[in-house]
């Protein structure tokens, strides 16, 4: 039977694995992803007196928040390290010069450009250090087991394992011991490193002076849109009933009381608009569940949001798998939210990405210090190509998302497959 110990020491090592693996994901992605967009930002701001940099610059800043973005999202998923995004927004119908110099001008694109320097320097040796002590000590062992024969004849140092010369078994099996050093001491130290990497990106990323005037600015028009929002919605709701189940009762009133006159002279005549009072009836009836279920859907009320989803896509005209973990109830608001989040993603899948498969996964996790975090993926296998501010209703998801705290990222390169990742702070009740 499996002690306590034992399964302590099984878990620590399937964490550092993980941790391993991740910070080589990190140590492929960071210089290449950071030395290319510091190389083009340089570029394309050098070009802007030449009218060039107007056009491309806000292309290349775009890229570079989605970077930053998608760091955002691993510091969060792999670090338990938030990183809030405070971007000001775009006016809407700018011309490229007055958008290219609103970009340079937001503290937060500012931050991006110099993060990216630090990234490919000390971010880069932060994210290598846990994966070197995880994975550097398999060449140890490697020449402990015989490897060594290879590199020496025995007569002379022919390689070196850290700071010890190979020239024969015993210092192998030096080097094997020194190997085994660096793994326990890897699988001890490897997440606190990963975790280093990341508040490293959070103390560039992040807001330093200001933090506080730029967070309520944030929050005022997260609110604000939130307003906005409800605002529209309201007016929509009005439009609806106007047009649509007030017209249908006002007309079925009218035959009723013609009903009323015919009903002795013409009975073949009342019964005809009878017929025609109970098929507008259940027209407005069904307007009226439309119109509810557009408001609050009554299975989100009744059922949750896992199941909710599940019910939304069975409504999707292509197949979707829906893998949903959740223990308990969200607050509404925040089941609302996820909910129209959600089916706004599906909404532009079907309409735009020509896919022939969706992927749906909803777990909730609890990280340290920071509290409950509802992660949404939805994955389509379609032709790519999403961004976000681009008529695609991302912009929608977002504002809705942010009235909560909540985070947007799209991974969609041109060919497929596209990824919206949504994450809420939340708590399960």
């Amino acid at each position: 039977m499996e002690t306590n110990g034992d399964s302590r020491k099984a878990g620590r090592i399937r964490t550092a694995a993980h941790v391993g693996m991740r910070a080589l994901v990190l140590v492929v992605v960071v210089p290449v992803g950071s030395i290319v967009l510091f190389a083009l930002s340089l570029a394309s701001i050098v070009l802007v007196p030449l009218g060039i940099g107007i056009v491309t610059t806000p292309l290349v800043l775009a890229a570079v928040r989605g970077f930053a973005d998608w760091r955002r999202l691993m510091a969060a998923r792999w670090g338990g390290v938030r990183i809030p995004p405070a971007y000001r927004p775009v006016p809407e119908g700018a011309n490229p010069w007055a958008r290219c110099f609103h970009l340079l001008g937001d503290p937060a694109v500012r931050r991006d450009l110099l993060w990216l320097p630090v990234d490919m320097t000390a971010g880069f040796v932060t994210a290598l250090l846990p994966a070197a002590l995880l994975l550097y000590p398999i060449e140890g062992f490697a020449l402990a087991a015989g490897l060594w024969r290879a590199f020496t004849d025995g007569t002379e140092v022919g390689w070196w394992y850290g700071f010890v010369p190979i020239d024969g078994q015993s210092s192998a099996l030096a080097a094997g011991a020194l190997g085994a050093v660096l793994l326990v001491v890897g699988v001890f130290t490897a997440p606190s490193l990963l975790r280093l990497h990341f508040l490293l990106t959070r103390s560039v990323l992040a807001s330093g002076q200001g933090e506080l005037a730029e967070r309520v600015r944030v929050l005022t028009e997260t609110r604000r849109d939130a307003v906005d929002t409800s605002a529209a919605e309201l007016r929509r709701i009005e439009r609806d009933l106007h047009d649509g189940a007030q017209a249908r009762l006002v007309a079925m009133g009218m035959d009723l009381g013609t009903i009323e006159a015919l009903i002795e002279k013409d009975p073949a005549k009342a019964r005809q608009l009878i017929v025609q009072a109970r098929r507008s009836s259940a027209d407005a009836l069904t307007e009226l569940r439309d119109l509810v279920r557009g408001i609050h859907p009554p299975v989100l009320a009744e059922r949750g949001l896992g199941d909710a989803v599940k019910a939304l896509a069975l409504r999707m005209p292509i197949p979707a798998e829906i893998d949903v973990s959740l223990s308990g109830r969200l607050g509404e608001p925040v089941e609302a939210a996820a909910y129209f989040a959600v089916s706004e993603v599906l909404t532009n899948a079907v309409k735009h990405s020509g896919a022939q498969r969706i992927w749906v996964d909803m777990h909730m996790h609890h990280i340290p210090k920071r509290g409950g975090l509802l992660r949404i993926t939805v994955i389509d296998d379609g032709q790519g190509g999403a961004t976000i501010g681009a008529g695609s209703g991302l912009s929608g998801v977002e504002r809705r998302l942010g009235t909560f705290d909540g985070v947007l990222a799209v991974n969609s390169p041109v060919g497929g497959p596209t990824m919206v990742s949504m994450e809420i702070p939340c708590e399960l009740s």
